[in-house]
């Protein structure tokens, strides 16, 4: 970004107003991608004064749309995630509810034999299980890496499927009856592998969490899943009540 913008002085709109509109077109089109520029630099390209630059980055600071430190400059904010945990949940549903439209690229979408993962689908090491490996993205953004096992006779319909933009439980229930009626869900943080860090495009030192889930349906084994999550655009959070369960400590 190193062109010279040339700003109409003799308009009505304040010339922090015109660079604000310039930045926010810039945003869109990508060009900050790699970081944002710091005042010193925005003061040269806009041939305006410092302070006028301050006045249309606080705008883009109240917007949530970057942040500003001292000693750091501005940056971009990443995409925010929440996702509420305590029952069961859909993170397509969750993410798009959240305005962000939530995509998948699948890595791999094969039947194996269950090995390894016989145990948490009660099957023989030798059956056969349907593996789904994929990318999650959130406008664009990749949160999260999935890997999901499903018995043969379930997971078998994930052929006939685009994977590319719908939630997993819908379409099993949408074509088999089939949705989680209980479950186990363990998180924990952790450090991204090799593979897993360039596809979430982070570095092998920054903390992700890792979530392992297994549900049930009509008391057999509907999936058992492994998901890894970035930390820095992913928080879990929940809710609770004196109508959800005995919260003795409020008594103490």
């Amino acid at each position: 970004m190193s062109t010279t913008v040339r700003l109409d002085r003799d308009c009505a709109e304040p010339l922090w107003s015109q660079i604000l509109t310039d930045l926010r077109r810039r945003l869109a089109a990508g060009e900050f991608d790699e970081g944002f520029p710091p005042d010193s630099e925005l003061v040269r390209i806009y041939s305006v004064s410092r302070h006028t630059v301050r006045d249309a980055c606080r705008r883009l600071q109240d917007e949530g749309i970057i942040t500003r430190a001292r000693g750091r400059g501005s940056q971009v904010r990443p995409v925010a995630l929440e996702q509420q945990v305590g029952s069961p949940y859909s993170v397509f549903r969750s993410i798009e509810a959240q305005g962000y439209r939530q995509e998948s690229t699948v890595l791999s979408l094969e039947r194996q034999r269950a090995g390894e993962i016989a145990d948490r689908l009660s099957v023989d090491p030798d059956e056969m299980v349907v593996s789904l490996h994929r990318v999650r993205f959130a406008d664009a953004e990749p949160f999260a890496v999935d890997e999901v096992w499903l018995p043969e006779a379930i997971g078998a319909v994930l052929f006939e499927i685009d994977l590319s933009h719908t939630a997993l439980y819908l379409e099993l229930e949408a074509r088999l009856g089939a949705r989680p009626d209980r479950g186990t869900e363990n998180i924990r943080p952790a450090l991204p592998s090799l593979g897993e860090a360039d596809h979430l495009g982070i570095d092998v030192l920054e903390p992700v969490f890792v979530i392992e889930r297994c549900t049930e349906w009509r008391d057999a084994p509907l999936e058992w899943r492994r998901t890894v999550v970035r930390g820095d655009v992913f928080r879990f959070s929940s809710r609770w009540s004196p109508d959800h369960g005995d919260l003795g400590f409020a008594r103490r």
